[in-house]
C-alpha cells in the first residue's frame, strides 16, 4: 500500500509539472502562430484549465513532502507529546477541510455532468472534463492528509515532518566549510 501512495503522489506531481508544461506549449504556439498571422482557437481556455489542474494535481504531493505553509515555529517551541497532540488536532482539521473541499467538488463536477453543462469559451466541451482535475486532485490530497494521520497516530514520523527534517540536514551539509 505504501508503494502504491507514493506512486500516486508522484504521479500526480508528473501530471501536475506536465500541465505546467502545457501552457508553455501552448503559449509558444500561440506566439508563433500570431507572428504566422494565424490564430490558435481557445489558447486562453486550454491555459486556464491547464493552469487549474497543475495546482489541484500538485497539492497531495507538495505537502507530503512539506512544501504547504504550516507553523513550524509554534510546534517546534511544544514539548513531544503536546506536539503530538496539536499535529494531530491540526491534520484531523485538515482532513475534515480538504474532505469538504472534496465533497463539494465532486457534487459540483456531477451538476456540470448532470446538466450537460458545456464550457462558455471557444471550445465547446462538455466542463466536467477539465473540471474533473479538481476533483482528483482534491481526492489524492485527501489521501495525502489522511495518509500523515495516521502514520502520525500510529506514532510514525509523518512525510512532511521526514522531508522537513531531510530539509534541514541538507541544508547543514551546504553550509558546513
Amino acid at each position: 500500500m505504501r508503494r502504491f501512495l507514493d506512486r500516486l503522489y508522484a504521479a500526480s506531481a508528473a501530471l501536475g509539472a506536465a500541465c505546467l508544461a502545457g501552457i508553455a506549449v501552448v503559449m509558444l504556439a500561440q506566439a508563433a502562430m500570431r507572428e504566422m498571422g494565424l490564430l490558435l482557437r481557445g489558447a486562453d481556455d486550454i491555459v486556464g484549465w491547464l493552469c487549474a489542474a497543475s495546482a489541484f494535481f500538485a497539492l497531495g504531493y507538495t505537502f507530503r513532502h512539506g512544501e504547504h505553509v504550516r507553523v513550524g515555529l509554534l510546534l517546534e517551541g511544544l514539548s513531544a507529546p503536546r506536539r503530538h497532540r496539536v499535529e494531530l488536532a491540526a491534520l484531523s482539521a485538515a482532513l475534515v477541510v480538504v474532505g469538504y473541499i472534496l465533497w463539494a467538488a465532486a457534487g459540483f463536477v456531477y451538476e456540470s455532468w448532470k446538466f450537460n453543462e458545456v464550457a462558455q469559451g471557444l471550445i465547446r466541451i462538455p466542463i466536467w472534463i477539465p473540471q474533473m482535475s479538481f476533483v482528483l486532485g482534491a481526492l489524492i490530497f485527501f489521501l495525502a492528509v489522511l495518509d500523515d494521520l495516521v502514520a502520525l497516530a500510529a506514532g510514525r514520523t509523518p512525510a512532511y515532518r521526514q522531508a522537513e527534517q531531510a530539509h534541514r540536514a541538507g541544508a547543514d551539509l551546504e553550509e558546513a566549510p
